[in-house]
């Protein structure tokens, strides 16, 4: 089993910028498929950004070009860098270990002035 802790959610104004952090337990980080996704209030769950354990990446459409995955493979931490963050970002981000359909608890993000 896969254990996953997010952190770095928090209050952002609009164009602003957030990390978020996903710890990784598990010796096969680095051969792991990682993914984030995120819900919003009322809406359903939807992927945000997929990193395969070759290191390709992909983008849903919202955050292309303002959102990068990337991962460290000596700390087991898996990443999502956001820049220009937008009203419609808000939500509860989560990190996923694709592979074992693990999930962690979330981060609440909110992009608000």
């Amino acid at each position: 089993q896969v254990r996953l802790v997010e952190s770095g959610g928090g209050l952002v104004q609009p164009g602003g910028s957030l990390r978020l952090s996903c710890e990784v337990s598990g010796r096969q980080f680095s051969t792991y498929a990682m993914g984030w996704y995120r819900q919003a209030p009322g809406k359903q769950r939807e992927l945000v950004a997929h990193i395969t354990s070759g290191g390709n990446t992909v983008y849903a459409d919202s955050g292309k070009g303002r959102f990068t995955i990337s991962r460290d493979t000596a700390k087991n931490t898996l990443y999502l860098l956001m820049n220009d963050l937008k009203p419609e970002d808000t939500a509860v981000y989560y990190c996923v270990a694709e592979d074992f359909g693990s999930w962690g608890q979330g981060t609440q993000v909110t992009v608000s002035s």
